[in-house]
């Protein structure tokens, strides 16, 4: 009967951590299509954000887990710089909703108000990593 309880309290806490670890994992997978972040970022993100070096903003390349103000050649506004963001999925999410309301001063003037054309975008930069 013991080792029946022991069993069950390791299986118990051998289960907690499979969903905390889903968990986890998940708050940095994208749950939107890239395919269709890739149309969302072209037609409302690549005229400020390239690909490739800097743009009238930053290149996106690796924004996923990066901190914010933090790519080399670019002049960040000073209330980016003292954010003291992460570019999180749902910091990513809440900043292309409303960057003003999220950053008070940032220079960031463009939106995603649409939370799954967000998701999409957010989804698409996920893919985007530096070589």
């Amino acid at each position: 009967m013991l080792e029946n309880s022991r069993l069950g309290v390791a299986l118990g806490l051998a289960a907690a951590l499979l969903a905390t670890t889903a968990k986890v994992a998940g708050a940095q997978t994208p749950a939107g299509d890239p395919a269709k972040g890739a149309q969302v970022f072209d037609a409302r993100c690549s005229d400020c954000h390239g690909l490739q070096g800097v743009h009238q903003g930053p290149s996106l390349v690796g924004v996923v887990g990066r901190k914010a103000a933090n790519l080399s050649g670019y002049a960040y506004s000073p209330a980016l710089t003292a954010s003291g963001l992460a570019w999180t999925l749902p910091t990513l999410d809440r900043f292309l909703a409303s960057p003003r309301a999220v950053v008070p001063g940032t220079t960031m003037g463009g939106i995603v108000p649409d939370p799954v054309e967000r998701r999409n975008v957010i989804a698409y930069l996920a893919t985007l990593s530096p070589k």
